[in-house]
């Protein structure tokens, strides 16, 4: 397997593979950089074909976290970490045990929290093993209930508010009563923006690879649902992509029928030139890195003492980091990622 010159290696700082078969365990942690500070990322457990795809993941997601983490001010590197394996069967305390003694070697280099097919109950084991771990504690929150360390919830408010901004921007929305959001993808996530989108107004259309989600969310909150494929040429205001990345590609793109892609999903593009794609399509697309930054905010939070008050106050700042990316790109006619990018990369340079 070629690592140095792989199509997402980008001087990634390290690359750890772990191999534990009897506990079932392989792994890979990929740490981008740490020049900013520790890397943070979430443990994501998913049932790679192949290794090379695992690679692969792992090296954009690690790409990913440092730009969010820098265009969130937050004084974090990027780093992510993959658990090759079904989350729906092949999770045990033995596995995860192992998981943290691995990253318990890496002295620190790299914490860990909460990702798609891993839960605060599985980081619980992981730290029982490892001391490099955020997002496993309790906060109370204004309406006397408890916030478990769930990144989740912040994830999908801070995507509200990008796709709030966004409204604005193309629409001169002052709010999203109205409007129609195709959302793909309703997990931890996708369906909490779901709640989000419905209390605020907007016709919300769903999907999933799961049958059981769709089924759960229609009927909590009388959206309307369509098989996985039909997702990409609903007719809507904003397609928000909320589940695996690469959804924006040559074949996808040619049958949106939105103004705004806006979403949680990481690694939203199939490759960079597809933002050329979508802004020749005349649609305003929200870099993910920039959108979907809730979470890590949060988890940061975690780390600096904050309330959950507080933390969801930062999270709130997404609507103005989004705002920022849409004002300059259309100042300078430049595509939403170049501008985004260039935003974060300034911020990386200051320590």
């Amino acid at each position: 397997m070629d690592v140095f010159n792989h199509s997402e290696f980008d001087s990634h700082e390290q690359l750890v593979f772990f191999n534990e078969p009897q506990a079932g365990l392989k792994a890979i942690v990929a740490i981008h950089n740490t020049s900013r500070g520790p890397a943070l990322g979430g443990c994501r457990m998913y049932p790679y074909a192949t290794e090379a795809a695992a690679l692969t993941d792992v090296l954009r997601l690690s790409k990913g976290m440092r730009y969010k983490s820098a265009i969130s001010g937050l004084p974090l590197g990027g780093g992510k970490s993959i658990i090759i394996g079904d989350p729906r069967r092949d999770k045990s305390q033995v596995l995860f045990e192992a998981f943290g003694r691995c990253l318990e070697r890496l002295g620190g280099r790299y914490i860990v929290a909460e990702d798609s097919g891993t839960t605060v109950e599985d980081l619980r084991i992981i730290a029982s093993q490892t001391q490099h771990i955020s997002g496993i504690g309790e906060r109370s929150k204004p309406d006397g209930g408890v916030a478990d360390g769930d990144p989740s919830p912040a994830t999908a408010f801070g995507v509200f508010q990008g796709i709030t901004a966004a409204a604005e921007h193309v629409f001169d929305a002052n709010s999203l009563t109205g409007l129609t959001v195709a959302v793909q993808g309703v997990g931890n996530v996708g369906r909490r923006l779901v709640a989000h989108l419905v209390e605020a107004g907007a016709n919300v259309v769903v999907t999933d690879v799961y049958p059981d989600r769709v089924c759960d969310v229609v009927s909590a909150y009388q959206v309307e649902s369509v098989e996985p494929a039909a997702i990409y040429s609903v007719t809507a205001d904003v397609f928000a992509p909320c589940a695996l990345g690469a959804v924006l590609n040559d074949h996808t793109i040619s049958q949106l029928r939105v103004k705004i892609i806006a979403g949680a999903a990481n690694n939203q593009l199939g490759e960079s030139r597809h933002a050329d794609s979508i802004q020749r399509r005349d649609i305003c697309y929200v870099p993910d890195f920039a959108v979907n930054a809730g979470g890590v905010i949060d988890i940061a939070g975690y780390l600096a003492g904050l309330s959950y008050t507080q933390s969801m106050a930062e999270v709130a700042n997404i609507y103005d980091t989004v705002t920022e990316v849409l004002r300059l790109a259309g100042d300078r006619r430049q595509t939403t990622l170049a501008v985004a990018e260039e935003i974060a990369i300034s911020r990386m340079r200051i320590q």
